[in-house]
């Protein structure tokens, strides 16, 4: 976290601060901010520091002269502060625990934290001369604290003012993990990135800058199963880096001397990573070799047997960790989607042992989908570090904190028959296909790392300061160790959908960057800053934001903003598929509010419950929000229950909508250069957003008012269900329109018609459905008005902005417990509830919630958490369900204002 020192600073470090923004003078050779600035800068490192002359604080030392060098101010290096040129500012480049950073952190009154990657920049004076110490607690620390001051120099409009640090900067990490995938798809789309030698090292200067500490490169993740493959190259990834001695495995279509390049780009790219202070991760997601039902592959292998299989696979990894020694750790996918059966343990059990073997200490980390203990257990007892890696959200992005529950489709169902290749993910263990499972245990002996899926949003820009805290936050739920982006366009052209042109699918060449990931620079800043420190000074980004867009920089910050806020929220309250195989809220395809038979593009989604319309469909965190049929069901009944609706979600929608558009308008308005392709795609992307945004709330409020017909035949209800079913389809159209001379006619993450296209090709199929719910109207008969009250009072909801009372509570958090000891716990309101009811659960998502009814002691309720239900591995989780009356309740703590926060409570074992 970030920590501003509040002690005084020494008078001659304001002095030095005043001097050099150019608003006083110290004496001779400080005449003002130009004498300054052609006097220059001297960057000072001690030899004996063995933390500043590690080799990513040498890279990073060097980052920061080229980057003083090329703002026009000259460079000094020396070894004692001595040697400094009189009149230069001296940055002293140390570890916070060396001689000469202690006394000038003393006389700041600042104290670096003991832990990994902690970091201080603090003015002062050592030896009658003016000093900025950059410091760290150890080598990436430090290197950090220089990057700070790269990234400042490079992006405030007046570099000087880059040191300007007023008040001591003292930052430590709150993710021990903070990584970044790139997935290799495509032989179209990808071997051009893969090559390209003056890519990589922008590429991952811009990650170590941003505070990401890992990198993970995927291979072998084009395809989910081995079936009509068309693009495998890297899919079995071994063979095409390789050739392991004593087995004659080959890729017959692909020549030595591309497989030996293969190797040595490889090797650039990990060697790359290294040098600037980060891990290395590779990732290998498929073992299976053999291509079924595919009668046209562009690449195969040959060589292996069922026999030869696992100690082909152990001694190839084995051959590639000693190949490339900058690896410093291996991602496996350990279930049946790797082409092996789930709970062929004795198969990576041999895997495991070539990186066990290969000489060096090596992190294996299993993706979690079908992990069992069997498994962990493996892993565990070859004695390398552990980490296992559930997904966030499932497969999407969804509001930033952990679902409270997991959807009803993924609790395991004894009776069901599964595959042998999926016999735990799709059986006993289908709990852990879209979460954390139960892999939180206290004291286990493996790390979790959260590992965020690109489902929802995988295209449009996005990025906001405060959402991107609240996921940092989350990441270290129950002492987990941080997360995993897939980063913006993964899976662009998967399964042989590659489409040369551009990754980023323009179809204006002018709004394309040059390498991909620069479009998305804003939204890696924010995930990596923040993920490193959730309360980062806004200065981190607004420099940026200010360089790239002038006096519009803080009306595009909030236009982003909001505009993020609003497929996550969709995501979270209308999970049509946890699949991102099978649903993509950004590019979505129609699903129908009327009957699921009046078009055929639905029927791919095979885990959303029957019948699959749109008013049927659960939330991804259905303890906390409410299905539409089930909100009409409380509605029409009159007895509500905490969970948030359809309805709050919709309103929730369009204010963001309303919001981003207010900004959006702003910024056009103000921004210093609107022609820019940096301005131009950020404003098409956040104006589709916002189309989304309303699409999405007028559709939901459509369903609720349809579900009202439905379960009541009140003919209103259908008027109104089908005025703003045309709504949504009229911010649709302008949002496609919109993308039409933008975006290519063909975005493809897939094969399938509902994972390509573009948003134009998604009309016809809402069309279809409108014109059905007309006929419906058509047969409805003038004045069938069939409910009461209660029924126009749901139709007036449903069109209406519902206001939810924030209900002000009282709860202090007991103690960490003991297993086997009751928990005792008191909440009390600040007007007396009719009741109140407690809900909780072990961090287990392989359970369901208990309930208990609260007693009401004078101004307290409490109830006790019983020692049988404690005696286990797990932390608790809980929160309130308050009764006002039988149609008024609300959740505790619930959502606060900003929907930032942590909706529940977690007490950790002692």
């Amino acid at each position: 976290m970030q920590q501003e020192i509040s002690q005084n600073i020494p008078q001659v470090s304001r002095r030095i601060f005043l001097k050099m923004a150019g608003l006083t003078t110290l004496g001779a050779g400080f005449d003002g901010l130009e004498t300054f600035q052609a006097q220059g800068i001297s960057l000072v490192v001690d030899p004996a520091d063995s933390i500043a002359n590690a080799a990513p604080m040498q890279w990073a030392a060097a980052e920061l002269a080229k980057t003083l060098t090329n703002r026009r101010i000259a460079v000094q290096r020396c070894t004692k502060l001595t040697q400094a040129t009189t009149g230069n500012l001296c940055i002293m480049l140390a570890g916070s625990s060396s001689s000469l950073a202690q006394p000038l952190l003393k006389a700041g009154g600042v104290a670096v934290p003991s832990v990994p990657e902690a970091l201080g920049l603090v003015m002062g004076q050592s030896a009658g001369k003016p000093v900025l110490l950059a410091c760290g607690q150890d080598e990436r620390g430090l290197m950090y604290a220089v990057l700070e001051l790269v990234d400042r120099v490079q992006y405030e409009v007046q570099p000087v003012a880059a040191f300007t640090i007023q008040k001591p900067l003292v930052e430590q990490p709150a993710n021990a993990i903070r990584s970044l995938t790139r997935l290799f798809v495509s032989d179209v789309e990808d071997k051009g990135w893969f090559n390209d030698r003056a890519m990589w090292p922008e590429y991952l200067t811009m990650l170590a800058t941003q505070r990401f500490n890992r990198f993970n490169l995927s291979l072998g993740i084009g395809y989910d199963f081995l079936r009509n493959v068309t693009d495998a190259y890297f899919l079995f990834s071994y063979p095409f880096l390789l050739a392991v001695p004593g087995y004659n495995v080959r890729v017959p279509e692909l020549s030595d001397a591309e497989r030996d390049n293969n190797l040595a780009m490889l090797k650039f790219i990990s060697e790359q990573t290294v040098a600037r202070g980060m891990q290395f991760q590779l990732g290998l997601w498929m073992h299976g070799y053999q291509w079924l039902d595919s009668p046209n592959p562009n690449y195969t292998i040959t060589g292996l047997t069922p026999e030869n299989h696992g100690p082909y696979c152990r001694d190839a990894v084995r051959t590639l960790l000693q190949a490339c020694p900058a690896i410093s750790g291996v991602t496996f996918r350990v279930h049946g989607e790797s082409g092996v059966n789930e709970g062929s343990y004795k198969f990576w059990q041999t895997v495991f042992e070539g990186v066990a073997t290969c000489g060096r200490k090596v992190e294996i980390d299993m993706h979690s989908k079908g992990m069992d203990q069997t498994m962990i257990d493996s892993a565990v007892n070859t004695g390398l570090p552990i980490v296992i890696s559930p997904k966030y959200w499932a497969e999407h992005l969804g509001m930033p904190y952990h679902q409270t529950d997991i959807r009803a489709l993924e609790v395991p169902d004894p009776k069901k028959k599964t595959s042998t290749l999926m016999n735990l993910s799709e059986g006993s263990r289908s709990f852990m296909r879209y979460g954390y499972g139960d892999l939180l245990k206290e004291n286990r002996p493996y790390r979790v790392l959260h590992r965020i899926w690109p489902g929802t949003q995988r295209l449009l820009l996005w990025g906001d300061p405060v959402t991107q805290a609240a996921h940092a936050r989350a990441f270290s739920f129950s002492g987990s160790a941080g997360a995993e982006l897939m980063e913006p366009l993964s899976f662009k052209g998967r399964r042989g959908t590659g489409i040369a042109g551009g990754r980023c699918a323009y179809a204006d060449a002018t709004l394309a960057p040059r390498w991909d990931w620069e479009k998305y620079q804003y939204t890696l800043r924010l995930f990596g800053r923040l993920l490193y420190n959730p309360n980062a000074e806004p200065a981190t980004w607004n420099r940026y934001l200010k360089s790239q867009f002038g006096a519009g920089g803080g009306a595009v910050e909030q236009a982003l903003a909001n505009a993020t806020r609003i497929l996550p929220i969709v995501m979270t309250a209308h999970a049509t598929s946890a699949g991102n195989n099978t649903y993509w809220p950004e590019l979505y395809t129609n699903q129908p509010i009327v009957d699921p038979t009046i078009n055929g593009n639905i029927s791919h989604l095979y885990d959303t419950p029957s019948p699959k319309v749109f008013g049927n469909v659960s939330p991804l965190d259905p303890q906390l929000f409410l299905s539409i049929n089930d909100c009409v069901k409380e509605m029409l009944k009159g007895e509500r229950s905490g969970k948030y609706t359809p309805i709050e979600t919709a309103q929730w929608l369009e204010d963001y909508a309303a919001e981003a558009d207010k900004q959006l308008r702003l910024a056009e308005a103000s921004a210093t250069n609107k022609k820019t392709p940096e301005f131009r795609r950020m404003v098409v992307d956040v104006a589709m957003q916002i189309g989304l945004g309303r699409f999405f709330a007028s559709k939901f409020r459509a369903s609720v008012l349809y579900a009202i017909f439905e379960q009541t035949g009140d003919r209103t209800a259908l008027e109104q269900s089908l005025k703003a079913y045309r709504t949504a389809r009229t911010f649709w159209a302008d949002l496609a329109n919109r993308a039409k001379d933008v975006y290519k006619p063909d975005i493809t993450v897939g094969e399938r018609t509902f994972l390509r296209g573009h948003w134009l090709d998604r009309l016809p199929a809402m069309d279809e459905d409108i014109a059905a719910m007309a006929k419906k109207l058509e047969q409805a008969k003038p004045g069938d008005e069939s409910g009461g009250g209660r029924v126009q009072q749901a139709i007036q909801q449903a069109m209406g902005r519902p206001q939810r009372r924030m209900v002000a509570g009282r709860h202090t958090q007991p103690s960490p417990f003991r297993a086997g000891q009751p928990v005792v716990i008191d909440v009390s309101f600040e007007k007396a509830p009719q009741s109140v009811r407690l809900y909780y659960r072990h961090v287990d998502q392989a359970e369901r919630y208990e309930m208990i009814d609260m007693q009401a002691e004078r101004a307290q309720h409490r109830a006790t958490i019983p020692a049988a239900y404690t005696n286990s591995p797990y932390p608790l989780q809980y929160y309130f369900e308050v009764i006002e009356s039988p149609d008024v309740a609300s959740l505790y703590p619930g959502f606060n204002a900003e929907r930032t926060n942590q909706p529940y409570f977690l007490i950790r074992q002692a």
